[in-house]
């Protein structure tokens, strides 16, 4: 992973950035957030962003968000200085670090941020079959198309495809097609000069530029306009970009991997996708097979999944029972191993004992087409029976304070628990909590099982 530490490395930010080499980290460092800004702009990118809580965390954040420059940004500072790790969250960093820095911490946010891991878990053969196949191409610097429904992996495949290939020593630069409005997402591939349009206030390097040398995934390329495959097209043909509003061709040294969740075949013949695009990219296709078409990995991945959720929230290694494993075999997983993992995360927090059985777990949706009578789904509490609440003309901020606080009160006041269903750090939640205290929000005490924090 890459990660940009933004302030002077002195001290303990050096310490820091010490141990991120040591787990493998790519730091670059810069002194202030318009030295920070610039190198964003200019192609050298980051999948992280450290900045000292002693710069303006505000500025850097809000900068990110004018310009559209997507990437997570954590807080350090000195550890006793809550005031500023408040700041800071309310900024809008992700995370805090307090310095010094615990290697293990370090360790854990950029593992959590970046997740950059390529080994695919599985058993069964269908998958086998595509990974041999995955195998025999990756060294070539042949376009490939990744199929599957979603929540199969497809980005997986993709770092897995980079990490065999011959490029492997460069970046895999990944764009969700599908999460950037079509206006923008010209400017995000190819990039633009200063005043090519309202909101251009400086040139920004794209993510084809970005990628040079190594990989571009373009993730839901279905999703894509007609007019800016058009332009997709020539790049991929000529290996040749324009920025928007530039004036002079930008030659470019990439391979493309694409995936998508549609038929594209299908989406030729209704005149919604490029026949041509589509020839150019297919030149090799890796079609993820669904979860429940490849029922020897559910019982491989469960493992793996408790191994890890069990780690990360310092619990004992836990088992299925065989009444447990039945219920995952016999589910449909629409969600595929998304679904599972998430599935597999709330067991090991519900589980009491060395054993996961079905109390612990809660499954959504129907069982298999076969339709066995099997055990049925975990109770959850009532959640998901009631109306749905009236969200229109409440603020985000508002929402999020009464999902982080009814979690707290269904955890019976563990934070542990809770931040690991909100998916965020316990010093995040923390931070957060400490805030709604400040605003005259109690939140509810622990009630045994983890020490009382200060807030």
């Amino acid at each position: 992973m890459r990660l940009l530490i933004v302030g002077t490395l002195s001290g303990q930010v050096s310490t820091a950035a010490k141990i991120a080499i040591a787990r493998g980290a790519k730091v670059s460092q810069v002194d202030t957030v318009e030295r920070g800004m610039e190198m964003l702009r200019g192609g050298k990118g980051a999948d992280l962003v450290m900045v000292d809580v002693g710069l303006d965390v505000g500025a850097l954040v809000d900068g990110l968000r004018a310009e559209r420059i997507h990437v997570p940004v954590v807080a350090c500072g000195i550890g006793t200085d809550s005031a500023a790790a408040v700041r800071a969250i309310k900024a809008g960093a992700k995370e805090y670090i307090p310095l010094p820095p615990e290697p293990e911490l370090i360790a854990a946010v950029l593992a959590a941020v970046t997740e950059e891991s390529a080994a695919i878990v599985f058993k069964d053969p269908a998958m086998a079959d595509t990974l041999r196949l995955a195998d025999r191409v990756a060294a070539s610097d042949a376009s490939i198309l990744i199929t599957g429904e979603s929540g199969t992996g497809k980005e997986l495949m993709a770092r897995y495809v980079h990490a065999k290939s011959k490029r492997s020593g460069a970046s895999i630069i990944c764009v969700n097609c599908a999460a950037i409005p079509e206006n923008l997402l010209e400017s995000e591939l190819f990039g633009h000069e200063k005043g090519a349009f309202t909101g251009a206030v400086a040139r920004r390097v794209g993510k084809f530029e970005e990628a040079d040398g190594g990989t571009l995934f373009l993730d839901e390329l279905g999703e894509m306009d007609l007019r800016l495959q058009a332009k997709l097209l020539r790049a991929i043909q000529e290996r040749v970009i324009d920025r928007v509003g530039g004036t002079a061709p930008i030659k470019v040294d990439i391979r493309i991997l694409a995936s998508t969740n549609r038929d594209l075949e299908a989406e030729v013949r209704a005149g919604r996708f490029r026949e041509d695009l589509y020839f150019r990219l297919n030149v090799v296709t890796l079609r993820l097979p669904p979860l429940r078409a490849r029922p020897l990995d559910i019982e491989v991945l469960a493992d793996h999944f408790l191994r890890k959720y069990a780690e990360a929230n310092g619990t004992d290694a836990r088992a299925l029972t065989p009444e447990a494993q039945a219920m995952l075999r016999a589910h449909a997983w629409r969600g595929n191993v998304r679904e599972l993992e998430n599935t597999i995360h709330r067991a090991v927090l519900l589980a009491k004992g060395p054993m996961v059985g079905p109390e612990a777990i809660v499954l959504q949706g129907a069982t298999r087409a076969d339709d066995r009578p099997n055990v049925a789904p975990a109770s959850t509490g009532g959640a998901g029976g009631g109306a749905k609440p009236a969200l229109v003309g409440r603020t985000v901020e508002d929402v999020e304070r009464e999902l982080i606080l009814d979690t707290l009160t269904h955890c019976l006041g563990n934070r542990t628990h809770a931040a690991n269903i909100l998916g965020i750090s316990i010093r995040t939640l923390r931070n957060k909590l400490k805030i709604y205290s400040d605003q005259g929000f109690a939140p509810p005490p622990p009630q045994g099982g983890e020490p009382r924090p200060a807030i």
